[in-house]
């Protein structure tokens, strides 16, 4: 028996470890909950449908994602050799021209003069594509015959490359206001290119679909989705997706709900007189709520579109307009109203009071002329009408203490699901995950009672339950081995116009410490974690471990990668 009790440190710490790893790559290879993923939003089926294209930048539900899928894949554009896509970088003219060329095959209508341009040698290793962007009429050069290849170009000066090479018109005048909140900020000689454009369904806008910013520089992503629209208006590529995040921000798109000056009527004739709002507008009736928001009001609606309903778990929807979670559907929906007009120059951050009495949190970018509602964004503002007026959001807000968590992208939080255990699934605290932390010791004679480091993890059982083995790394490691139960995220006050999802936990379990001495000890814990986008969760958390001979505690800070 003694044999067994004199581990070296060196044998505890590779044991320890294995025990982490080992769990966590069982999870990922022998159940089949994690290895046959279920299809659960529209985004999951468009990377599933096509070779995906990775970048540690760029994650599945970012907006320009499709775009970037199908330009990569076609060879249009690439990433970085760190992995890495830089979708927020600026552009050049030499790099857009380089685009040019290889996302088109156009006939020259010029030539260019011999000499070429002044700044641009034979040698540049853009040399042969802005040849061919000039020949073809998609760039042209500045004054003094030069090119300027390393200034950034701007979002005006792309579209009106795209519609120049393109031979893109405007089959009617149209009025740029009615599309475009900073209309008047585009210069005149753009006038005729933007209107041709706009109504070929060209013009992607991130992420207000009102804001054309035409005088900023343009991104990579932004080229990435210009470029796009303009293969599918030349009929080389499919549309996007109506149901795709990103339809949301074409100008124009089938998906993007315009206003025009003739819009009349309260919210639910204006929203029931849009093609973008079918599946609002059923869930209004479904819900009882239709004479409620015809009355005179006023109030503020954030109305997610079709595309946005149709990113949710499609089992979801349908339970939502069962007779058993009407109740659940009006909690819902009352969170996407706000008593009074709020007009978008109204709205500031911080938080509104809804009709659910719960908050939302607004946040106002003046600078760029952006709103977002938890994070949601706000892709057209002000549709008016005669009791309110309605902003358009691209996602379903979810009421941080919805009942039943049938708007989860978890499909199993139902009464049934809970008794089930699936090792690895997401609890209604969030996601599972593995990674590393820092541990303060705050009084005791073990690894957890003094400074260390250690190595996290949580294992969602089922939707109130996990495992959460962990190991504090020292000469005599110690293992924790707690099961916790996890509570429904709780939303923190707006701090700079901010706020945070907070999900906490309480559990107990065990403590073994691994010395010559191995002693096995009662473990109480309790800690919270804190989502960081889709990929990383934020874990604090207090422990304390009683042996025989001492108690142990030690605080935990660290980081968690979900799987």
């Amino acid at each position: 028996m003694d044999r067994f009790r004199r581990w070296s440190s060196k044998s505890t710490s590779l044991l320890t470890f294995g025990i982490v790893f080992a769990t966590a790559n069982s999870i990922f290879l022998s159940n089949p909950s994690i290895a046959q993923t279920k299809i659960t939003s529209s985004n999951q089926l468009l990377s599933q449908s096509t070779t995906s294209v990775s970048f540690s930048d760029v994650a599945s539900n970012y907006w320009a994602a499709p775009f970037i899928q199908a330009l990569v894949e076609r060879n249009v554009i690439t990433g970085f050799p760190d992995g890495t896509f830089k979708p927020d970088q600026s552009v050049r003219r030499a790099e857009f021209a380089a685009m040019i060329q290889k996302a088109f095959n156009q006939n020259a209508i010029r030539q260019l003069p011999a000499g070429g341009f002044t700044d641009v040698s034979s040698s540049y290793w853009g040399a042969s594509a802005i040849r061919e962007a000039y020949e073809t009429g998609f760039m042209s050069g500045y004054p003094g015959n030069t090119f300027q290849p390393n200034q950034g170009i701007s979002k005006v000066e792309s579209i009106v490359s795209l519609t120049s090479g393109l031979r893109v018109t405007s089959s009617s005048s149209q009025d740029l206001n009615t599309y475009y909140n900073d209309a008047n900020t585009i210069p005149s000689f753009a006038v005729s290119n933007i209107s041709a454009a706009t109504e070929s369904s060209m013009v992607v806008n991130y992420p207000n679909v009102r804001i054309l910013n035409p005088n900023g520089i343009l991104t990579r992503a932004e080229a990435v989705a210009l470029l796009y629209q303009a293969l599918v208006k030349q009929g080389q590529l499919q549309p996007i997706a109506a149901n795709a995040i990103a339809a949301n921000y074409i100008v124009g798109g089938a998906t993007t709900p315009t206003q025009t000056a003739g819009n009349t009527g309260d919210i639910v004739a204006i929203a029931s007189g849009n093609n973008s709002f079918s599946t609002l507008t059923s869930l209004l009736q479904t819900a009882g709520l239709v004479n409620t928001l015809q009355e005179a009001g006023p109030y503020t609606v954030f109305a997610p579109t079709d595309a946005a309903f149709a990113a949710l778990p499609a089992d979801v929807l349908q339970q939502l307009q069962q007779p058993e979670n009407r109740e659940v559907l009006i909690k819902l929906l009352r969170y996407h109203v706000v008593p009074g007009q709020l007009t978008a120059n109204q709205l500031s951050s911080g938080n509104l009071e809804t009709f659910e009495g719960q908050n939302l949190n607004v946040q106002v970018d003046s600078a760029n002329n952006q709103v977002a509602i938890n994070n949601t964004s706000v892709v057209q503002p002000d549709i008016k009408a005669t009791n309110g007026v309605i902003h358009v959001v691209n996602q379903v807000l979810i009421p941080p203490d919805l009942t039943g968590q049938q708007a989860d992208n978890d499909t199993d939080d139902t009464d049934t699901a809970d008794s089930g255990v699936r090792p690895g699934r997401r609890t209604r605290g969030g996601s599972s995950y593995i990674g590393v932390a820092g541990n303060i010791g705050l009084g005791g004679e073990t690894a957890l009672g003094e400074g260390s480091f250690g190595v996290i993890s949580k294992i969602g059982l089922t939707r109130r339950f996990s495992a959460r083995p962990s190991v504090v790394i020292d000469d005599d490691p110690v293992i924790l081995l707690p099961l916790t139960f996890d509570f429904g995220p709780k939303g923190t006050p707006s701090v700079a116009g901010r706020s945070l999802s907070v999900s906490p936990y309480i559990g107990a379990g065990v403590a073994i410490e691994t010395s010559d001495d191995a002693e096995v000890g009662l473990l109480i814990t309790g800690g919270v974690d804190v989502p960081l986008g889709s990929r990383f969760t934020v874990n604090g958390s207090a422990n304390g471990a009683f042996f025989d001979d001492d108690t142990d505690v030690g605080i935990m800070l660290g980081i968690g990668y979900n799987f």
